[in-house]
Order: structure tokens, then C-alpha cells, then sequence
């Protein structure tokens, strides 16, 4: 009688931790990828993006910023590039992703929209408009930085 007592416990908690694991996962994206320094996992249930938790994307990344001479001109995407927004090229993620760039230097960050494809430029992970460049280079003006990018919502 204890045995068929112990097996029926057992069986009740296998069932509602399996349940319990299998709700959660339906609700999280996964992204993967071979050349990433680590695996983004972000539970969407949260509506409060405060809650949301965001693991780098890619650590100390090469970044630039877009020449004054690319202004008007059309992007991988299709839209006409603007050096007053926030917007980056990137040669993986899909266009309309939303991305944190941070400086590794002094923590500021800035969210930038991917619209077209780059850096061509061996070593350079992302180009950032210049605007979001000079925002986290607090106006230094120097061609590249190290950053950090995490991703805040990807395109559908």
C-alpha cells in the first residue's frame, strides 16, 4: 500500500513539473547562433519589460559610425539612410531589430534600429548612424569603439 502511494506522489509531481516546464519554454525564444559569444534568452510572457532579462548578443564588439557621404542614399532595407537617427547595419540580424549598443568605456547605451547590412570592414561588428555613435562616444570623435549589443526585440 506505501509503494502504490509513493509511485502515485511521484507520478502527480513528474506530471505538474513536466506541465509547469512545458508552459514556460512555450513562451520563451531561443536564438542561436555558431559565431555568437553566448545564447540570448528572453521570456516574452513579462508585459513590463523592466522584468524582461537580456544576455548579451555579442561582448566587446568593434563598432563605427556611418560617413556624412551615405546620407539619402538607400539601405540593404530599402529605407534612405539618415545620420540623425538611430538606426545600424549589421551583416546577421534581421532588419527592423531592435538592439542595445552599450560603450564599455563609460556604460552609456543607446537603442538603434538594424536597417542595413555591414560593416564590410574586417574586424568591425556593427555600423551605427552617427548620431547614435556620438551618443555613447559622449562626442569624442574617434572612428570605433568597443561595445557591447544586446537585442531588445527582434523583427518579425
Amino acid at each position: 500500500m506505501k509503494l502504490t502511494i509513493r509511485f502515485i506522489t511521484f507520478v502527480t509531481l513528474f506530471v505538474l513539473v513536466c506541465s509547469f516546464s512545458t508552459t514556460k519554454n512555450a513562451y520563451s525564444k531561443h536564438y542561436f547562433s555558431t559565431n555568437l559569444t553566448s545564447e540570448i534568452l528572453r521570456d516574452t510572457t513579462d508585459s513590463d519589460s523592466s522584468l524582461a532579462v537580456y544576455k548579451p548578443f555579442k561582448e566587446n564588439a568593434h563598432a563605427s559610425y556611418y560617413h556624412d557621404k551615405f546620407n539619402g542614399k538607400k539601405t540593404a532595407s530599402g529605407e534612405k539612410f539618415d545620420n540623425d537617427l538611430y538606426t545600424a547595419a549589421h551583416k546577421t540580424l534581421k532588419f527592423g531589430t531592435k538592439i542595445r549598443v552599450t560603450n564599455t568605456v563609460n556604460d552609456s547605451s543607446v537603442i538603434v534600429t538594424v536597417n542595413d547590412r555591414g560593416p564590410f570592414v574586417k574586424g568591425r561588428e556593427i555600423d551605427l548612424s552617427k548620431k547614435a555613435f556620438m551618443e555613447i562616444a559622449k562626442f569624442q570623435h574617434r572612428g570605433y569603439l568597443i561595445v557591447n549589443i544586446e537585442i531588445l526585440e527582434d523583427s518579425i
